[in-house]
């Protein structure tokens, strides 16, 4: 059992615990879940194939993973979902990290899992049935519009606008780096609906048809899909001209969009960041392989001491970056987002740090070879450069955490710590006793 100390009350309570096991049958189901990413997803990764064909060798596999009861494994299950709790999803997550397409074979790749998770927590019967059955059966795909180009990561600034038009809504605005934007069936697009409330409750979100009038989406290349080319991942900015969607389109309440999104983007890192520790797994792997396989000046790599350094600090910091990653699930398991926002925060910067120095250590070790696309590491690392930005960068996030922390304390003129005041005061209490020593014996 795991306990804690306190940190002045901002992180886990001491009287929690966690057990580090995991039950046998669900460790079952991750061994065949590692067992069939690695022999029937991995072939797929150098078939150099477009979206639509991707799709259509994915459908198969996807049967497979219904059938074992693996599918869409974030949502409850008269969702249609697995109701795994974010502990056992972060360990699945894990595993699924370790190839780009596994998500979408299992039926939880971004933002899709999000979106349902969100019309599953506020949507009405009818926008369920509408969109989220097809969307857990894997036949549609969806897009969260969310940010805004030049707002940073400050939702408070973003401009698109809904207004109310009888029985419509009309939505105006332009939206960036918005994930499956040409290619979503839906669009959930976060609006400005009450100008005149405070900051936090000015947004609502809106259910939009991809194919509405007025949607222009254009593509965007990547750094590390420059082509725009990547059989799952899209990205656009999408420009709202006067689209149109019905009244009861609305998600939840008015002005609901900014709680909705945090209880969307704090559980969803947790998923993000269990997939860069199954990243940093199979980088550590090459690693390590190529570490035992060459030679130079004299010897093998692995008898080199700088090499046994970034094996032994490659080792270290994933298992510290999971660590943390899966307390911070089994706290929101225990107490819910909003209790573990501080460790929600943590482990985005600190996994994003460990992701980017584990494949640079990889890439490193194999010279030239991993700076080709020979192997997947260039491609992997270039993706890895996103992760200090997306979900919010990661300087926001250290800020935040700096200030829940410091909350906490209180300032003192001299510090509680300082060793003449603390002998002065243990002086006076035990002075009787110091006086005469030889009475207490």
């Amino acid at each position: 059992m795991l306990g804690r100390d306190d940190l002045r009350g901002s992180l886990a309570s001491p009287t929690m615990a966690w057990d580090f096991s995991t039950e046998p049958e669900f460790a079952a189901e991750l061994d065949w879940a590692r067992a069939f990413v690695e022999e029937e997803i991995y072939p797929l990764e150098v078939l150099d194939l477009d979206h639509a064909t991707f799709r259509r060798l994915a459908a198969p596999l996807q049967e497979r993973v219904k059938e074992r009861g693996l599918w869409a494994a974030h949502l409850d299950p008269e969702l249609g979902g697995q109701g795994f709790g974010q502990l056992r999803l972060g360990l699945l997550h894990e595993v699924l990290g370790r190839s780009e397409l596994a998500p979408f074979v299992f039926g939880c790749q971004a933002p899709d899992s999000g979106n349902a998770e969100l019309i599953a927590l506020a949507g009405t019967e009818s926008q369920k049935r509408r969109w989220l059955d097809p969307l857990l059966d894997g036949r549609i795909l969806s897009a969260f519009a969310m940010t805004e180009q030049g707002t940073g990561s400050d939702p408070r600034q973003f401009t698109t606008r809904a207004e109310r038009d009888g029985d419509e809504w009309v939505i105006t605005g332009r939206k960036w780096m918005v994930g499956n934007a040409s290619r979503g069936d839906l669009h959930i697009v976060l609006a400005v609906t009450e100008p005149d409330a405070d900051l936090y409750h000015r947004m609502s979100m809106l259910l939009v048809p991809g194919d509405s009038p007025g949607i222009r989406v254009r593509d965007l290349g990547l750094l590390n899909d420059p082509g725009g080319e990547n059989p799952v991942w899209a990205h656009g900015e999408v420009v709202y001209d006067g689209v149109r969607v019905p009244a009861e389109n609305l998600l939840g309440g008015r002005g609901e969009a900014f709680t909705l999104a945090q209880r969307r983007l704090g559980p969803g890192r947790i998923h993000h960041c269990m997939r860069w520790i199954g990243v940093c797994r199979r980088a550590f792997d090459m690693l390590a392989e190529r570490a035992v396989s060459i030679s130079v000046h004299g010897g093998p790599l692995a008898d080199k001491q700088t090499v046994q350094n970034w094996v032994a600090d490659s080792a270290a910091a994933i298992e510290a970056a999971r660590l943390l990653t899966l307390q911070t699930a089994w706290r929101i398991d225990r107490v819910g987002a909003p209790a573990a926002r501080t460790e929600i925060a943590m482990i985005k910067y600190h996994g994003a740090q460990v992701l980017h120095d584990v494949l640079d250590r990889a890439v490193q070790i194999h010279g030239s070879l991993g700076f080709t696309t020979d192997m997947p590491l260039e491609q992997m690392y270039r993706w890895a450069r996103a992760a200090r930005i997306y979900d919010g960068p990661d300087e926001v996030h250290r800020v935040s955490v700096a200030r829940r922390l410091l909350r906490d304390y209180t300032p003192t003129p001299t510090p509680t710590e300082h060793v003449p005041t603390r002998r002065a005061a243990a002086l006076a209490r035990f002075a009787e006793v110091l006086e005469h020593p030889l009475e207490t014996v």
